[in-house]
C-alpha cells in the first residue's frame, strides 16, 4: 500500500474543521479516512507556524519593475520566434 499525498488545501480544510471543534478528531478521522494522529499533528503544525502566513509576501505579490520585466522578456521571445521563423522562410 503506497502512501497518500494530500494537497496544502485538503490539509488547511481539515485543519480548519478541527480547530472549529463542531466534530470531535475522531469523528473528523472517520469522515476524512485519516488517522486522528494526523489531523493532530497538522493541527499543531498549524498552530506553530500559522502566524507565517501573515509575515511573507504573498506569492503573486510582483513589484512594478518585475512585471515590466516579465513584459518585456515575453516581448523579446516573441520577437525571436518570428525572427526565427522568417529566416527559415527566406532560406
Amino acid at each position: 500500500m503506497s502512501r497518500r499525498k494530500h494537497t496544502p488545501k485538503f490539509k488547511f480544510k481539515v485543519v480548519l474543521e478541527a480547530l472549529s471543534e463542531r466534530h470531535t478528531i475522531q469523528e473528523l478521522g472517520r469522515k476524512y479516512d485519516i488517522h486522528p494522529a494526523q489531523i493532530t499533528n497538522w493541527k499543531s503544525q498549524f498552530l506553530k507556524n500559522g502566524e507565517e502566513v501573515f509575515s511573507k509576501k504573498p506569492k503573486d505579490a510582483k513589484t512594478e519593475p518585475q512585471k515590466k520585466e516579465e513584459r518585456m522578456l515575453k516581448t523579446i521571445g516573441q520577437q525571436k520566434m518570428e525572427i526565427d521563423f522568417l529566416k527559415k522562410a527566406l532560406s
